[in-house]
C-alpha cells in the first residue's frame, strides 16, 4: 500500500463575522495516499474552497481552523508561519480558481514566474530566466507571452500561467480549484489533458475542486461529497456518479446535463445550509427525512469496504419494493397472464417510468402495487411494510393513483371541490375549514383558480387538460410519497402534455414525492425518468439507469420502442 501523503483529523474552520461565528467545516476527517487523485464536489458556499485554504494556511486570524492536517506526518496547524511559508508551494501548491485576481496586474507573466523561483527556490535571476520558459513549455506557451501582461491573455492562457507557477517548484500535492470553470468546451478538454500529461511527467498527486462531473471522471478516481461544511459520502468516482448513496449526491448529480444530456433539470429544492452542530444540514431539502434527522448529526459511516455515507438510513432507501408479483385473468376458458414474476423498487424521490406498448401489463402492474388489485403471487412493501387491499393509497403518505383518463376518473356531476376533497372526506381527515385549506393549496400547486366560482364549478364544464390538473390535485391533498402517474397525458394535445408533465416535475421538484410513470412514450421517460423499466407481455425485459438504457441497449423490444418512436407521421 502507498504511503499516506495527507492525513486530516476533526478539521474544523470557523469564520468571525461582525456579530458572531459562522461555521466553514464541520469536522472533516480525509485521507489521502501518494499518487492518489481525489476529487470534491457540493454546491457553491459547501465547503470545498475553505477546505482547500486551510491546507494551504491561508486562513488567518480572527478566523480559527481547528482539528489536524498531517502532511508528511506534520501537523501544518502547529507550524509557525515561516516553517508554513517554507513547505507551501514546495510541498503542497495550488492552483486557484479566478486567474485575475491571483496574477499581479502590473508585473509581466514571466516576471511573476521568475519571482517565484528566485524567492522559493533560491535560483539566480538567470537560471530563474531559464526555468520560467521551460515551464512555460511544459504548460504549451509559446516563449514571448512571458512579456505579456495578465490582461492581454486568453482566460485559457492565464490558467496555464497559473499551472506553470504551481509545478514551477515541484510539489508533491497540487490542489486545483475549479481549473476549468471558466473556459469553454474546447479550453476545458485541452485543459484537462494538460493536468493529466504534467501528473504523468512531474508524479505529484491531486486533490481536484470542481462542480463539473465531467472533470472529476477525467481527473478524479475517488470522490468527496461535500454539503455544509461536511462529507456526505465518498467512493470511487465512477461508482457515486452512477449509483449515488446520499440523496444530495444524487440531487447533484440529477442536476448535471453531462450525466443527463436529454432531461429536464430541475436542481435540488431549497437553499444550501450553513454548517450545525445539531442535526443532518441537508435534512429541509431531504425526500426521505425523518425527525430523528432533525436531531441528530449523522456520522460518515461504510455501507460497503469502498463507500461511505452521512446518512440516518444508510443512504437513498427503497420506498416500494415488488417481489415476483403476478396476476392472471381467466376470460371464458383462456387464461391471461397479465403480469408474469415482475420485481422491482423505487426509491425516494425518483422517478421510475414503466415503458411498454399497450397490453402489456404496465396498468395492472401499477394497480396492483398500489393495493387496487390483488396479487396471485408474490408481494409488495411499502416503507418496509406489507400493502394490504387500497390501505397504502387510504392514508397521508402514501400512493396515489393518477388515471389515464380524467373524463372517467372524475364524476362529471361533481364540483371542484367536492372531487378534490373527495379523499380527506372518506378518511376522515381535518376539520372542514383544514379541508377547505388543503383544497385551495393543492389548487394552487396545479396552477388553477382557488377563489369560490371556481371551486363551485362542475367537472362537466372543465376541459381535459384542466380536468387531469384536478386528479393530480386531488392526489396531492394526502401529500403522498409515491405517485404513479398511468400515461396521464396520452389523451391531450401535445401543448397540454408538455404543460401537464412540466407542471407534475415542478410538484415533485418541491414536494419530493417519487412518481412511477407509466407510459408506451420511451422518449418522453427520457426527459423525465432516473431509472426505465420496459414492460412485454406481462414480463420485464430490460430495467436499469436511463442514461444507459437509452445509449447502451442490446434488449430488440427497447430498440423497436426507440426506433418507433422516432417515427413521424
Amino acid at each position: 500500500m502507498t504511503k499516506l501523503i495527507l492525513q486530516i483529523e476533526g478539521l474544523q474552520v470557523n469564520y468571525r463575522t461582525d456579530a458572531h461565528w459562522v461555521k466553514g467545516i464541520h469536522q472533516i476527517d480525509l485521507i489521502q495516499r501518494q499518487g492518489q487523485n481525489i476529487g470534491i464536489i457540493g454546491e457553491s458556499g459547501s465547503g470545498k474552497t475553505t477546505l482547500a485554504m486551510a491546507l494551504m494556511g491561508l486562513i488567518e486570524s480572527p478566523h480559527q481552523v481547528k482539528g489536524k492536517i498531517l502532511y508528511k506526518g506534520t501537523d501544518l496547524l502547529k507550524l509557525s508561519k515561516n516553517e508554513l511559508k517554507a513547505l507551501r508551494w514546495k510541498e503542497i501548491a495550488m492552483v486557484f480558481q479566478n486567474a485575475l485576481d491571483v496574477l499581479n496586474p502590473v508585473m509581466t507573466i514571466g516576471e511573476q514566474i521568475t519571482e517565484r523561483l528566485v524567492e522559493l527556490m533560491g535560483y539566480s535571476k538567470e537560471e530563474a530566466s531559464a526555468e520560467q520558459e521551460k515551464l512555460l513549455e511544459m504548460v504549451a506557451l509559446e516563449p514571448h507571452w512571458k512579456e505579456a501582461y495578465p490582461h492581454q491573455l486568453s482566460g485559457g492562457m492565464r490558467q496555464r500561467v497559473l499551472i506553470a507557477m504551481a509545478i514551477s517548484c515541484k510539489p508533491k500535492l497540487i490542489i486545483f480549484d475549479e481549473p476549468t470553470s471558466s473556459l469553454d468546451v474546447i479550453l476545458r478538454k485541452n485543459t484537462i489533458e494538460l493536468i493529466k500529461e504534467l501528473q504523468a511527467t512531474l508524479g505529484f498527486s491531486m486533490m481536484v475542486i470542481s462542480h463539473d462531473l465531467s472533470v472529476m471522471t477525467e481527473l478524479s478516481e475517488d470522490l468527496l461529497v461535500m454539503y455544509a461544511g461536511s462529507i456526505v459520502e465518498t467512493g470511487k468516482t465512477d461508482e457515486v456518479i452512477h449509483e449515488a448513496n446520499h440523496p444530495y449526491t444524487r440531487g447533484l448529480i440529477s442536476s448535471s446535463v453531462q450525466v443527463f444530456p436529454y432531461k429536464d433539470l430541475w436542481g435540488i429544492a431549497g437553499e444550501a445550509a450553513n454548517a450545525m452542530d445539531e442535526g443532518c444540514t441537508f435534512a429541509p431539502r431531504c425526500t426521505q427525512k425523518r425527525e430523528s434527522c432533525f436531531i441528530f448529526k449523522p456520522e460518515l459511516k461504510s455501507v460497503n469496504p469502498f463507500r461511505k455515507v452521512a446518512c440516518h438510513r444508510g443512504g437513498i432507501v427503497h420506498l416500494l419494493e415488488a417481489h415476483n408479483i403476478s396476476k392472471t385473468y381467466t376470460i371464458g376458458k383462456k387464461k391471461i397472464e397479465a403480469v408474469q414474476g415482475a420485481s422491482f423498487y423505487v426509491r425516494h424521490g425518483e422517478t421510475v417510468a414503466l415503458v411498454g406498448q399497450s397490453g402489456s401489463g404496465k396498468s395492472t402492474l401499477a394497480h396492483m402495487v398500489s393495493g387496487f388489485i390483488p396479487i396471485d403471487q408474490g408481494g409488495v412493501t411499502f416503507e418496509k411494510l406489507p400493502i394490504e387491499d387500497g390501505q397504502v393509497a387510504q392514508r397521508e403518505g402514501g400512493i396515489q393513483l393518477v388515471l389515464q383518463d380524467p373524463f372517467s376518473s372524475i364524476s362529471r356531476r361533481l364540483s371542484v371541490a367536492d372531487v378534490i376533497e373527495e379523499p380527506l372526506n372518506i378518511n376522515g381527515i381535518g376539520s372542514i375549514q383544514e379541508r377547505r385549506d388543503r383544497t385551495k393549496e393543492a389548487l394552487n400547486a396545479v396552477q388553477l383558480p382557488v377563489h369560490d366560482a371556481f371551486l363551485k364549478r362542475l367537472c362537466s364544464t372543465l376541459s381535459g387538460g384542466q380536468r387531469q390538473r384536478i386528479a393530480i390535485a386531488r392526489a396531492l391533498v394526502m401529500a403522498p410519497k409515491l405517485l404513479i402517474a398511468d400515461e396521464i397525458t396520452s389523451m391531450m394535445d401535445v401543448s397540454t402534455q408538455a404543460n401537464i408533465m412540466r407542471l407534475l416535475k415542478g410538484l415533485q421538484n418541491t414536494k419530493g414525492f417519487a412518481m412511477l410513470y407509466i407510459t408506451h412514450n420511451i422518449h418522453l421517460a427520457r426527459k423525465i425518468s432516473e431509472r426505465i423499466i420496459v414492460l412485454e407481455n406481462g414480463v420485464i425485459v430490460e430495467s436499469g439507469a436511463t442514461s444507459h438504457i437509452m445509449d447502451n441497449t442490446d434488449c430488440c423490444v427497447t430498440q423497436e420502442l426507440l426506433e418507433t418512436g422516432l417515427k413521424l407521421a
